[in-house]
Formats: C-alpha cells, sequence, structure tokens
C-alpha cells in the first residue's frame, strides 16, 4: 500500500507547478485498499484528505510529510473529512486567510474553512469545455456555487452569464472570483435562489445558448438527483435557445449515465444526447460509470 502511494505521489510530482493538480485519487477503487484518501497539489500547499479513519493514518501522514518537505511545499495540511466538524490540522506550514488555486492560468479564491474548499477540481475538463464554447453566448450556470463555470465562460468571452444558487455565501466568493480574473462582473447575474422555485426569474433572463445543470447528488433540503433532476430538464425548452448546449453533469456513484440520457429521452426529446466528456487521468476509477458524469446534449 505504501509503496504503490509513493510510487503514483513520486510520478505526478514530477512536473510539479503551481496550476492544481490532483497527485493522487483512491476514491475511484482504483487503488486497492487507499480508496479512502486523496492527495492534491495546491500551489504551494500539499493537502491530504482521508474520507475515513484508517489504521495506518499515522504512517500514511509521516509518509506524505516527507514527501511534501522533499518537494518543497511550504505548507502540508491533513483534512479529516470523516470528522463531523471537518476538521483541518496544519502539519507544518500556515493557512492564509485567503488563499488561491491556480486552474488554466485563472485564479479561483479557496478557504479552508468549509469540507469543500471551493472549488471541485475533477470538473476541469467541463470548464475548458464551457471556456471554448461560450464567444458571444448568453450562459445560465445552474447550482453554481462559486461560480467557477462563469469564470470560463467569461474568460472564452461570453456575452453574459446567469448564475443561480441558493448559498449567498457562495456567490460572494463567486463575484470575488471574477474580479480576481479582472472579469467584467456588468456581464455577470448572480441569483441568489432556490432553482426549483424561482423558473419565472431565472426565464426573464434567457433564452439561453448554453445551460449548465450542476447539481449536488444529494442536499438534505433541496435537491435529491433521484427525485428533482427530472424537474430541471423538464423547463429545459422553456430556457433554451435555438441550438442551446446543455451539460448535464452528475455525481452520484449509484447512477450512471443512462439515467440522465433516459430523463432527457422521456421529458426533453427535442435535445440529443451528444457525447459523454472524458475524466482527467488523474481521477482514475476502476468503473467510470460510478465516477463524475459530463453529458453533452442540443436541441
Amino acid at each position: 500500500m505504501f509503496d504503490i502511494l509513493q510510487t503514483c505521489l513520486e510520478k505526478n510530482l514530477l512536473e510539479k507547478t503551481r496550476e492544481f493538480k490532483r497527485v493522487f485519487h483512491g476514491r475511484g477503487d482504483f487503488y486497492k485498499d487507499l480508496n479512502f484518501l486523496t492527495v492534491d497539489s495546491i500551489d504551494n500547499i500539499f493537502l491530504a484528505s482521508f474520507y475515513e479513519e484508517n489504521k495506518d493514518e499515522n504512517q500514511i501522514i509521516e509518509l506524505l510529510k516527507n514527501i511534501a518537505t522533499l518537494n518543497k511545499y511550504s505548507t502540508f495540511i491533513v483534512q479529516r473529512r470523516y470528522d463531523k466538524s471537518c476538521f483541518f490540522e496544519v502539519i507544518f506550514g500556515e493557512i492564509k486567510d485567503e488563499e488561491f488555486l491556480i486552474e488554466n492560468s485563472l485564479k479561483y479564491s479557496i478557504n479552508f474553512k468549509n469540507q469543500n474548499i471551493g472549488i471541485f477540481p475533477d470538473m476541469k475538463i467541463g470548464r475548458e469545455y464551457i471556456k471554448s464554447i461560450s464567444k458571444d453566448k448568453n450562459v445560465l450556470n445552474l447550482f453554481s456555487y462559486t461560480c467557477a463555470f462563469s469564470v470560463s465562460a467569461l474568460s472564452g468571452n461570453a456575452k453574459k452569464v446567469v448564475n443561480v444558487d441558493m448559498s449567498k455565501g457562495s456567490l460572494s466568493t463567486g463575484r470575488r472570483n471574477h474580479h480576481i480574473n479582472n472579469l467584467d462582473t456588468k456581464l455577470v447575474k448572480f441569483m441568489p435562489y432556490n432553482i426549483l422555485k424561482s423558473w419565472s426569474r431565472i426565464k426573464k433572463e434567457g433564452p439561453y445558448d448554453i445551460i449548465i445543470i450542476d447539481p449536488p447528488s444529494f442536499q438534505k433540503g433541496s435537491f435529491a438527483a433521484t427525485k428533482d433532476y427530472v424537474k430541471i430538464i423538464k423547463k429545459l425548452e422553456q430556457l433554451a435557445n435555438d441550438k442551446c448546449i446543455v451539460l448535464s453533469c452528475l455525481n452520484a456513484p449509484e447512477l450512471d449515465s443512462n439515467y440522465i440520457i433516459d430523463l432527457f429521452k422521456e421529458n426533453a426529446p427535442q435535445f440529443k444526447y451528444i457525447k459523454r466528456l472524458n475524466n482527467l487521468d488523474t481521477f482514475p476509477s476502476s468503473n467510470e460509470e460510478k465516477s463524475l458524469k459530463n453529458l453533452i446534449f442540443t436541441k
């Protein structure tokens, strides 16, 4: 187990840069006996996240500490996600009041006070795709969180982006993400609404040329993919411009791609399934259908 971890880290750290990189991903069950661990390189921060308690945790942390030191990281942080307090422990170095993550030369504000630091790194290819098609487009970003898709779209010269999320705090971080990249927020709407109860407000800013659906698979009291995803798909016809492109995201391991494809066939047949975006090589999985699914549809 330790040999596998060390070999993988040494290989992935050969080309260390300031850009974010997942340097070990055990969550996809690709590496035997290490499905509780991920390790990220975030500029000068080395972050290890433990998703379950493990008897070898202290030994793993010592190994990672040595690797972090050898690769000249200024800070090494351990997150124990199995702890209800989402406790972050600084092994060495310090956490600043505001830290940044760099992806494709764009900066995103992150923090180590919440369970999630402010951006989901496995969605990098999705953000690259949106940037590549956004020129002169009106973009709707549903479940926008801290608006990383919006930053990508505007950096790809989108005409307008509408971000919708229940969390005012996340949208405030999203506004900050635009500012630190010198993007014009006059081209952006930040709408702190419950999406399922705000269709009339969302529709007013349309019709949209690109619609991004990136919900949590389950968020108690607000969204469950198994019963609420279909409600969004049923509204697409009212929101979409001709030839609208939809990026439909799903990160529930118990639901496969066909779950979303079938929902579109039954509830939005005017949208044709085009393809699934490949996941990053740095997020290996023993079963791709249990990992992140980014599905493209066009009207």
